[in-house]
């Protein structure tokens, strides 16, 4: 089991710390999420019944994820989830691959649809084709990272054979998130699935469509099962149990999320002491 140290909505000032105390603790990189605008009043509620407000921290992944690259020579680092289809395929292809040039190769792009519609409407981008849209551009990510050049002729996207330089230092994992079959079955295509929910007996069932299109497509490599953890204490012996699963990855939260009373040196322990109990015993 790989564990990641999710640091949704930290401080700024406290970001480059705790990617130096992740990789000292041996966690195998960390997370940040992802929105860009967010409407003021009434919107979408989370599918999950997230409280989400206007003025949370959510810093450009992208940016700070190569901050912390430069203080740290291990850890990875992974969207939960990057909304892909808010962006233009150009601007993420070269702002992602600059990511896993500055790093050495130690970014994976977590992907997603997205979920709050009004974020789509304030930025101009088309609700309804969001999902084909995401389609179209991780082909042409794969495609600019490959060997630097890329030419695509879709629904959306239409351009002519382009280049694009540095190309990342070795091949961008690509995760794909979600809690619904079509994310599942999109997942199957490439490196790894992070589902929204704990695992459910739907998750579940969606971690068996994967194993069953991946063996249609021919799809043997290795592939990520990202799982958020259940209820409840996380010791070894339910980390072996997540293991039989055939989950790979697990996502770690040692304190409560989007706390300002929480301090620093607080949150550092709770990281030592998951890494102490769990990550050292695994």
């Amino acid at each position: 089991m790989r564990f990641w140290l999710s640091l949704n909505f930290e401080p700024v000032d406290q970001l480059l710390d705790h990617a130096r105390d992740a990789e000292a603790f041996g966690f195998e990189g960390v997370v940040l999420p992802d929105h860009v605008v967010i409407k003021v009043g009434e919107r979408t509620p989370h599918p999950k019944g997230y409280p989400l407000q206007p003025n949370e921290l959510f810093l450009d992944s992208l940016c700070a994820f190569s901050a912390m690259a430069a203080v740290t020579t291990r850890l990875r680092f992974l969207n939960y989830v990057y909304v892909v289809p808010l962006r233009d395929p150009f601007s993420l292809a070269k702002q992602a691959g600059t990511v896993s040039v500055l790093s050495a190769g130690r970014f994976v792009l977590g992907t997603g649809t997205g979920w709050l519609r009004e974020e789509f409407e304030t930025l101009g981008q088309d609700w309804a084709s969001r999902g084909r849209r995401l389609d179209e551009i991780l082909a042409i990510l794969r495609d600019f990272w490959d060997n630097g050049y890329a030419e695509y002729h879709g629904q959306h996207y239409d351009f002519p054979r382009s280049g694009m330089f540095p190309v990342p230092p070795a091949r961008v994992p690509i995760w794909v998130g979600g809690h619904s079959m079509a994310a599942a079955r999109r997942a199957a295509r490439f490196d790894g699935y992070m589902p929204m929910t704990p695992l459910d007996e739907p998750t579940i069932e969606q971690f068996r469509t994967i194993d069953h299109l991946r063996g249609d497509l021919g799809l043997s490599g290795p592939f990520e099962r990202m799982v958020i953890p259940p209820s409840g204490k996380i010791d070894r012996a339910r980390v072996r149990e997540l293991e039989d699963l055939g989950m790979t990855s697990m996502l770690v939260l040692p304190w409560r999320q989007s706390d300002p009373s929480i301090s620093y040196s607080t949150k550092r322990g709770s990281a030592e002491r998951f890494a102490s109990d769990v990550i050292a015993r695994s």
